[in-house]
């Protein structure tokens, strides 16, 4: 079975490197893994050109009978879980980073029931766990031009079509004393990005090409970017959601010039039904506590906030 999910990895990446990063391994192993996959089922499965990895003929074969047998695997592994546990309901949810999560979990709880969590900065990664029956549910955002590749058989439920980003920047920049920040007004600034975060890096650089700005770039995760913000040494994208402190301001970029779409995944749509309300509760919420995502909503964007 873990080869089975090796080759459909590599076709469904495109490439043995994006494979190798989904998967957790290092490249040369999940090549000679592949080697040896084909050595025993008599072909090449893949032609590797420069632009990745295609399936051959036979490795089409291949693939149309393993998808099956990994679902099949997946349902095995669920129900015996779920059979060992007494019929355990409590809900295993992942998530990337979002304001809304708490009061997700909050909603959720039930005498008994604690909800179990798991956080990742990949919403891909998210996305396999629950094919693979790891989670009930994920909630992910799909940054703008950088598709997520969401495995055949998930059910998904968009939350928002797109979501605007703010930038968040010291409270003592030049340019946070105005509700709307231009891109040029940041050129001079050092820029923080996750490049660990699925598109985050991809979107943020055609962001910033789009005005012909070509700033200095640190690596760094949110908690870190926010650190870093306040002390006056980068300028970080970040959701609407985010509230402005003392030390630091969010502010919406004119133009909104990138955004996300946040959906919600699982196997079944009883599933999703199961834990979407609570999800959209939860985010409406934090929404309504963001005055400037909320001045943006009243004004700009398609849906006025809902009602407290």
């Amino acid at each position: 079975m873990r080869h089975l999910r090796a080759l459909c990895a590599i076709a469904d990446a495109g490439s043995l490197h994006r494979a190798a990063r989904q998967l957790g391994v290092a490249q040369p192993t999940l090549s000679t893994q592949l080697t040896r996959i084909e050595q025993a089922l008599g072909g090449p499965l893949f032609t590797r050109e420069r632009t990745g990895c295609r399936p051959t003929p036979l490795g089409r074969t291949v693939l149309g009978r393993a998808r099956p047998l990994l679902a099949d695997m997946r349902t095995l592994v669920r129900e015996a879980r779920a059979a060992a546990a007494g019929g355990d309901s409590r809900p295993r949810v992942g998530s990337t980073a979002s304001r809304a999560l708490a009061g997700w979990l909050r909603r959720l709880r039930r005498p008994g029931l604690e909800p179990t969590l798991q956080m990742d900065v990949s919403a891909n990664a998210l996305l396999r766990r629950v094919t693979d029956g790891q989670l009930d549910v994920a909630f992910v955002h799909e940054v703008e031009g950088c598709p997520l590749h969401v495995p055949e058989g998930l059910r998904t439920r968009v939350l928002v079509e797109r979501e605007p980003q703010f930038v968040m920047l010291p409270a003592d920049h030049s340019a946070a004393g105005r509700p709307v920040v231009r891109l040029t007004d940041l050129a001079e600034d050092r820029w923080m990005v996750d490049p660990t975060v699925d598109g985050e890096w991809d979107g943020v650089h055609r962001m910033l090409r789009a005005v012909g700005l070509d700033p200095r770039v640190l690596h760094g995760d949110y908690h870190t970017a926010a650190s870093l913000v306040a002390t006056g040494e980068v300028v970080t994208v970040c959701q609407p959601s985010s509230q402005s402190r003392p030390d630091t301001a969010v502010r919406r970029l004119y133009g909104d010039p990138l955004g996300v779409r946040l959906l919600l995944a699982a196997r079944t749509r009883a599933e999703l039904d199961a834990v979407y309300p609570a999800l959209e509760e939860a985010y409406w919420e934090v929404a309504r506590q963001s005055t400037a995502y909320r001045e943006w909503l009243e004004h700009t964007g398609p849906r006025l906030v809902p009602a407290s």
